[in-house]
């Protein structure tokens, strides 16, 4: 291994539906070594599932494909590799469909895949177990459509050992795609935890494409180009250190405060941030700007990972529909909230008469209300409302009844009914997520590639990671606050989902703020300000590289993406909710920041 040696990797997908310039982008940069793609997420799973069940040659994410097609010429004259978990429950066709393409661009490619991930065939012994969940307790459901383990980096850095130019894995966490060339190219060892830990955060930073290069950013003001983000680049070292970028030319920002929120973004508890390859601790990281669009990560610690892998079942649960109608004119939202009533009321009573049992859930919203903010929504009067009604139900019938019936209200009800948004809304499968926790040993993870096919060891070295703790943060002795500030002043802030769980990172803009933000942004205070969609209770976590706070609201999302009705089912704007609170500070420091 050359003594200098950087590794650089290029991030050009958050998820399945993610820009289709971003591959292009990196590979006409002509500074990446590696080109990797994040597509997989758990409702992917239950889409992709659906699709094989239809056509057993689906079941990848095509865009991967479709992407890479036109620059197989560019990747293989510039020597890039590329790694992706765009296989989803059928790696072998996409691996088909990539040298379909290989063939007619006139490029020889060896394209591995790693299996190991599906454990849908093991459904029935899962079930006799039985397998508990994670969050509940719960035996697993009937009507499982996907099974899916995320496995670690291991298998990608066997297969381009063995020579890949391509590795396709199906589920894996997503960090691996980035931790798996660095083994390979360091000659990093499965014990060898800091580095592990570090390869990780690398891999986590880029993970979700632009949200590190300016998506999403609490100083979004900043951002020149939006049209034109560029997508990240680490730069990563054999020590773990690793400087995060984009190509020249495009836009976005690389800033500690870009990178900050990424950091944080979703990962829970910071000091045993639990992955199939090591449990990351990452209280200590430090990132400094060390030039323009140019940050510098160290600082990543780890131990041996758990003796178990996280494992998602998606299955179906019913039926949903969502009916959006625009509703204008004097009074929009009384007249939203009765016409809302008078319709479930009278499908209510409908479904009544045929002997079908009542809606199993329903949300009625009434958007342009600030109703995403419950009882911290201020007094609004809008003459034009976007009224959301989400209901679902055992039996589908009674959904398309209650979509037929909606008509009724554009000529009989309250006045102002313009349209609805998309036509009449179809109703779709309720799909939702079960979590569990399987042991390593039983779950064989294979690689395929140049016409071998192996097994690898999912290690024997294992730490015991107890439940989550909070870590109790003193208040200080500070100076009197004799003003107030909002917080977003004095933070960053990113929010994102964890299952039915909301994290939310708040990070300093300068360290001197932080005594007064954690004084006043206790756990009890962020529980009452979320107390409209709180179930659980709040947990708080010190991060003093970085002089931030990383908060976890248990099931505040309404049972998490695939399952709830709220309006902000992924918790995506939590933070921005958070940021307008405001913070006694001192006047020097009120006055610093006016």
């Amino acid at each position: 291994m050359e003594k200098n040696k950087t590794v650089k990797i290029g991030g050009a997908s958050a998820f399945w539906g993610d820009t289709n310039n971003a591959a292009a982008q990196l590979v006409h940069s002509k500074q990446i070594d590696y080109l990797v793609f994040d597509y997989l997420a758990e409702i992917t799973m239950s889409i992709l599932a659906g699709a094989k069940m239809k056509n057993s040659e689906l079941g990848y994410a095509t865009d991967f494909v479709k992407q890479v097609a036109p620059l197989l010429q560019d990747i293989k004259i510039q020597g890039i590799k590329v790694v992706s978990n765009a296989g989803g429950i059928n790696p072998q066709a996409c691996r088909e469909m990539l040298l379909d393409a290989a063939k007619k661009a006139n490029v020889e490619l060896n394209v591995a895949v790693v299996e190991g991930d599906n454990l849908l065939d093991q459904k029935d012994t899962l079930q006799a177990l039985p397998v508990k969940e994670m969050e509940t307790g719960s035996s697993m459901p009937e009507n499982v459509m996907s099974i899916n383990a995320y496995l670690g980096a291991s298998a990608i850095e066997s297969a381009l050992k063995e020579g890949a130019d391509v590795v396709i894995t199906g589920r894996c966490v997503d960090s691996a795609v980035v931790l798996g060339p660095l083994m390979y190219e360091f000659g990093w060892k499965s014990t060898e935890y800091d580095l592990l830990a570090a390869g990780s955060l690398a891999g986590h930073i880029i993970e979700c494409g632009a949200q590190c290069t300016g998506g999403n950013f609490t100083d979004w003001h900043l951002i020149k180009d939006f049209d034109n983000m560029g997508f990240p680049i680490v730069e990563v070292q054999a020590n773990g250190d690793f400087i995060v970028t984009k190509p020249e030319n495009t836009g976005g920002i690389i800033s500690f405060g870009s990178v900050a929120e990424q950091f944080l973004y979703e990962i829970g508890n910071p000091n045993a941030y639990i992955l199939p390859d090591v449990v990351c601790n990452f209280t200590n990281v430090t990132i400094k700007e060390i030039g323009v669009n140019r940050v510098l990560f160290s600082g990543a610690k780890g131990i041996a990972p758990t003796s178990t892998y996280k494992v998602s079942a998606t299955y179906l649960s019913g039926y949903r529909v969502t009916v959006p109608i625009i509703i204008g004119g004097i009074n929009a939202v009384k007249k939203a909230q009765i016409t809302a009533d008078a319709i479930i009321k009278k499908t209510q009573r409908m479904f009544k008469e045929n002997g079908w049992s009542d809606y199993t859930d329903k949300k009625i919203s009434i958007i342009g209300t600030e109703a995403m903010y419950g009882h911290n929504a201020l007094p609004v009067k809008p003459r034009e409302v976007l009224l959301r009604i989400v209901a679902t139900h055992n039996q589908k019938e009674a959904l398309i009844l209650l979509s037929k019936e909606i008509a009724q209200a554009s000529t009989g009800m309250t006045p102002g009914f313009t349209s609805m948004l998309g036509g009449r809304p179809s109703v779709s499968r309720s799909i939702r997520l079960f979590s569990f926790l399987a042991p390593k040993n039983s779950v064989e993870t294979v690689v395929d590639v140049c016409d071998k096919r192996f097994e690898i060891d999912n290690g024997n070295e294992f730490s015991n990671i107890e439940d989550l703790q909070d870590i109790e943060i003193p208040i200080q002795d500070l100076q009197p606050t004799d003003s107030e500030v909002s917080l977003l002043k004095l933070a960053y802030g990113r929010s994102g989902d964890k299952g039915d769980h909301c994290n939310i990172g708040i990070i300093a803009r300068q360290s001197e703020y932080l005594p007064y933000i954690k004084n006043f942004l206790t756990t009890d205070r962020v529980a009452k300000h979320f107390a409209h969609v709180l179930q659980g209770d709040v947990h708080c976590w010190d991060v003093p590289g970085i002089h931030a706070l990383n908060f976890l609201l248990k099931n505040s999302l309404g049972g998490g993406g695939m399952a709830s009705l709220n309006i902000d089912p992924q918790g995506k704007a939590y933070a921005q909710q958070l940021l307008d609170i405001k913070v006694p500070v001192p006047s020097a420091i009120a006055e610093e920041i006016r």
